[in-house]
């Protein structure tokens, strides 16, 4: 697929981020944006912005996790516009899970499926159809994560499982638009090769009601400056990828109809191996052990 002007990209955590980001690079190839965000004031500092630099921009607060949001967030696109050829389900928590997995509260994993699973569906069945019955060519980029796209972090495990699900399902979406010979292709992004500076690490700050926390944390959230600190003073060194980069690998990605958008990676390389290695040799899960914790 070709990306040009007059064209419109939807991006759903828009507001900051990879999302911004992403936005930011349709809007320089001269697509139309649709910001789709839950968070109001980032949101409009987003389009704000974007508008600045000269890009025809449409913003709206949704949550994913809604599905009514997402329905109405794309009759607003197509009111506007009259058409969708990017749609980027980007929108994405991590879940504030503490402890083992059998410690877990229920709200944790449902406020995380709601917006990491449910989002990415949400999404493909509101655009989806007409994107197919318009004939033009579009595509789809669903975000995952090394964390359960390729092997899980124990420690984020919550995380890991719904990230290794967007994967099945774009997988699965692939499937299916090629059994419809459809001119829609696409794409599952796996964000890096290295850290990302997002509001990933502050998700509870956008935390909905229906999926409090039933119980106090044991131990206050963290922030990427913290972690970062904790790591530098243990003598770990921290690379951070721009999330520039990962849009321009998405860019790159939609023109060459690449389904994985994958940055080369020696440490992703290796556990994709050590995975792969461990299924078809059929012995224990060893490419974990680095992260069990005693």
């Amino acid at each position: 697929m070709d990306l040009h002007s007059g064209q419109v990209a939807v991006v759903t955590g828009a507001a900051s981020g990879i999302g911004l980001a992403m936005a930011r690079r349709f809007a320089a190839e001269g697509l139309k944006v649709v910001l789709a965000d839950v968070e109001a004031e980032a949101l409009d500092k987003a389009a704000a912005g974007l508008r600045a630099d000269g890009a025809d921009v449409h913003a709206r607060v949704v949550d994913v996790g809604e599905r009514d949001q997402v329905l109405q967030l794309a009759e607003e696109a197509y009111g506007t516009y009259g058409a969708v050829h990017v749609l980027c389900n980007n929108a994405g928590v991590g879940s504030g899970a503490e402890g083992r997995m059998w410690e877990h509260e229920p709200n944790d994993w449902k406020w995380a499926f709601a917006v990491n699973v449910w989002g990415v569906f949400h999404g493909i069945q509101a655009f989806l159809p007409r994107m197919i019955k318009s004939g033009q060519p579009g595509h789809v980029v669903n975000t995952s994560s090394g964390d359960g796209g390729i092997a899980p972090l124990p420690t984020a495990s919550v995380y890991a499982v719904t990230k290794a699900a967007v994967v099945t399902m774009t997988e699965s979406l692939y499937a299916h638009l090629k059994a419809e010979h459809a001119r829609v292709g696409a794409s599952v992004l796996f964000p890096g090769p290295h850290m990302l500076r997002t509001g990933l690490w502050e998700s509870h700050r956008n935390r909905p009601g229906r999926y409090a926390k039933q119980r106090p944390r044991r131990t206050p959230y963290r922030s990427l400056e913290q972690w970062e600190a904790a790591m530098r003073a243990a003598g770990k060194e921290v690379r951070f990828t721009p999330v520039e980069d990962v849009a321009e690998l998405v860019v790159e990605g939609i023109r060459a109809d690449r389904f994985w958008l994958l940055p080369p990676s020696e440490h992703s390389d290796a556990q994709i191996r050590a995975r792969a290695g461990s299924m078809l040799g059929r012995t224990n899960p060893s490419y974990l052990e680095s992260f069990i914790l005693d």
